[in-house]
């Protein structure tokens, strides 16, 4: 299994360059970055239904909150089955299903929610885990955020929230990877110790330091579903490489939401070599 999550992600690491290189935008970095985090969601460990409808019911639900690394979801959600994966062909043209931010109305499969603007997404989330609650659905419910998003004032009236009712269905993982558009968060807006910060406001904290690493991935995963349901919401602090699988794409902020050109595409693609074929 390890092996074919490998080959997964090198591929899908193939289609975020391909897809914004084609039509020269978009955001490859946080994709690159959260590429083996989502594989290993999708495909060790959320529980799915074969036929995605929005009301998931009876199964683990996922969103997207920082919306503009939608390269990576559209990879995963097409080469995990929602949708044919030729169509991630379309991305970013007129009238594409596969739109540079993720949104509802065009009908994608496994999209549940339109994440352009930034800081939202834990909000539906909490929405979501209390609809399973008063449903009495015991499945669980996952976000993803980038760290620059906690900037935005909203999240923080969320997690406040989130502890205050005993939110315990809910997974929300930061992806610290230290940087955003105009440079390091430390430089943009300094947010300290965001572990001390979640776990002041009443939740479990848990840290995976390789956030590029499929084990660890899997591990920190798996712990965190076992703090559910113990009256405390759960935070995944996901240390990730904006950039991670491409060597000038790492230890830089450059590539947050950069295309590379024809030379830097055959660059990036010789370090990930083809492996379940490009669409």
């Amino acid at each position: 299994m390890q092996n074919n999550l490998n080959e997964l992600t090198t591929q899908v690491r193939r289609d975020i360059l391909r897809m914004v290189h084609k039509v020269n935008s978009g955001h490859p970095g946080g994709s690159l970055g959260c590429t083996e985090f989502l594989v290993v969601l999708y495909n060790e460990i959320m529980i799915r239904k074969e036929d995605f409808d929005m009301d998931g019911i009876n199964e683990d639900i996922f969103f997207l909150s920082n919306g503009h690394i939608s390269p990576v979801f559209y990879s995963v959600l097409a080469r995990t089955g929602y949708f044919p994966i030729e169509e991630l062909n379309t991305f970013r043209l007129l009238d594409s299903r596969l739109q540079g931010h993720p949104t509802t109305h065009e009908g994608l499969p496994g999209i549940r929610i339109a994440s352009g603007s930034l800081g939202q997404g834990l909000s539906v989330a909490i929405g979501a885990a209390e609809a399973k609650k008063l449903n009495n659905d015991s499945n669980l419910v996952y976000v993803l955020m980038g760290d620059g998003e906690l900037q935005e004032g909203q999240n923080w009236e969320a997690i406040m929230y989130a502890s205050a009712k005993k939110i315990d269905n809910l997974i929300a993982t930061v992806d610290l990877n230290g940087k955003q558009i105009d440079g390091a968060t430390d430089d943009v807006l300094p947010m300290g110790s965001i572990k001390c910060k979640f776990e002041a406001f009443g939740w479990d904290v848990i840290e995976i330091e390789n956030g590029n690493n499929i084990d660890e991935i899997t591990k920190g995963l798996l712990n965190s579903k076992s703090l559910c349901g113990k009256k405390k919401p759960v935070c995944i602090l996901l240390k990730t490489m904006m950039g991670n699988g491409v060597d000038f794409m790492m230890h830089t902020h450059a590539w947050h939401g950069k295309a590379p050109n024809d030379e830097q595409l055959a660059s990036a693609l010789s370090q990930n070599i083809e492996t379940l074929g490009d669409y």
